[in-house]
């Protein structure tokens, strides 16, 4: 965080667009969560003129007043600050100038303090996954179904410029028929995640410890359940997830500190690489990758296939039949980034101005942040349905509890329930309509 580029961004003031408010209505927002996600969350949020932030929590003292520090820098009132024990988070959501909330906590957090929202009418938006069990999953379910109250889980990747411009395409039927995808959540994250830099844990570095599960997979699943119409005409029926053996983060240990250092040595259940492939019941199969420990760079590594051709985020390349060249009858990848501006999504085409003239330090994973949040507000605001459902959000997190029981049973196949009771079969797609 770049507390200058902050200051200068929050100083000219960026207002929310296309209000059509009454005059004097703004959208009251809680953060739960301060540290460093809750905080890159927070300063979009005060980007936009129509926010304001009354309250804030955290366990961590020290995260919490640099929290209060930015809303005050960014001219509003200081925030009241909670943070009496684990528990104080509801004190929060009770207040009467609460309308909405932003969870960014530890995962075992998501799915009580988003329950507790969505029981108290505040609008909740929660982290990735918003839950890591398959009674979680219900209960966030149940209590949406219950309370009428929206929920989404903050999955930044569904809002990515290039996932969205594809998403139109193949609603256009350039792609033919979809087939297969790939997906990935490709991401050494020993020292920038799991792991301080004298090799203590971090709280996400002591799941490694409790199960051996696709930990991550929502950032990889996220677009292609839009490009397959999951929950809206298909569902996935099965999934079964095979787990290498634990080693790599042993071998950081040793590299970094020695083979004498307890890291070295100690035994993790969590196995390097798990690779889930879900079926779904029309048909389709899903293939979602996760390494979070092996030394590499970042991948996403999404490929959708269809009757007419194929999507490759690693070669950043298409091939559409009768359209890409073909020299010699050999099929050759066209340059993306041509089609990319042809079918950009109006959601982008609308924020580019705003986006570009935004430090990185403020957005820390560029305009799908930014949209994900502009829109959350509006929705809170407005009294209107999130971009994203329940429904969508607990299937792209059943993976985790799921893998687990996959590979604990030798890679065997694990039902997926049917969260939305049958409801997939007439459900019609909704995400990023606006394509016009």
């Amino acid at each position: 965080m770049n507390r200058r580029d902050f200051i200068g961004m929050a100083g000219a003031g960026i207002a929310l667009a296309g209000s059509g408010l009454g005059a004097g209505k703004r959208v009251r927002v809680g953060m739960i969560g301060t540290g460093n996600r809750g905080s890159s969350l927070l300063q979009i949020a005060l980007l936009f003129e129509g926010v304001d932030i009354p309250a804030l929590c955290d366990i961590n003292q020290e995260n919490l007043a640099r929290a209060q520090d930015l809303v005050v820098t960014s001219g509003r009132k200081k925030p009241e600050g909670y943070s009496a024990g684990d528990e104080d988070y509801k004190r929060l959501i009770d207040r009467d100038d609460i309308d909405a909330v932003l969870i960014a906590t530890p995962w075992e957090w998501h799915t009580p303090m988003a329950v507790y929202a969505m029981k108290a009418k505040k609008y909740a938006g929660v982290e990735v996954p918003a839950a890591i069990t398959i009674d979680e999953c219900w209960e966030l379910i149940n209590t949406q179904e219950q309370t009428k109250t929206p929920c989404m889980m903050l999955e930044n990747w569904s809002f990515r410029r290039d996932n969205l411009a594809l998403l139109k395409m193949i609603r256009q039927g350039m792609l033919g028929d979809i087939t297969y995808a790939h997906c990935a959540y490709a991401h050494d994250c020993n020292d920038i995640w799991f792991f301080d830099d004298k090799g203590n844990f971090r709280w996400p570095g002591k799941y490694l410890l409790k199960r051996n599960a696709d930990q991550y997979p929502t950032h990889g699943l996220g677009p292609v359940l839009s490009w397959m119409d999951i929950n809206c005409g298909d569902y996935p029926a099965y999934l079964t997830s095979t787990a290498t053996r634990a080693i790599s983060v042993n071998r950081h240990f040793q590299k970094k500190f020695g083979r004498e250092h307890p890291m070295a040595k100690q035994r993790f259940k969590q196995g390097d690489i798990v690779v889930t492939v879900i079926k779904t019941i029309q048909g389709k199969t899903i293939v979602v990758y996760n390494d979070m420990v092996s030394p590499r760079p970042y991948d996403n590594r999404w490929q959708v296939s269809g009757t007419n051709g194929v999507y490759s985020h690693e070669h950043n390349g298409i091939y559409i039949e009768g359209v890409s060249a073909t020299p010699g009858g050999e099929h050759v990848w066209e340059a993306f980034e041509p089609y990319q501006e042809k079918y950009d999504h109006p959601w982008h085409s609308e924020i580019r101005d705003i986006v570009g003239t935004l430090k990185k330090g403020v957005m820390s994973h560029g305009a799908p942040d930014y949209l994900e949040i502009k829109m959350f507000v509006e929705a809170a605001r407005d009294n209107k349905p999130l971009p994203l459902d329940i429904y969508d959000s607990v299937v792209m997190s059943a993976p985790v509890p799921l893998s687990d029981v996959s590979i604990a049973k030798g890679s065997a196949p694990v039902p997926f329930p049917d969260f939305t009771r049958g409801n997939w079969r007439t459900r019609k797609p909704y995400f990023a309509l606006a394509e016009a």
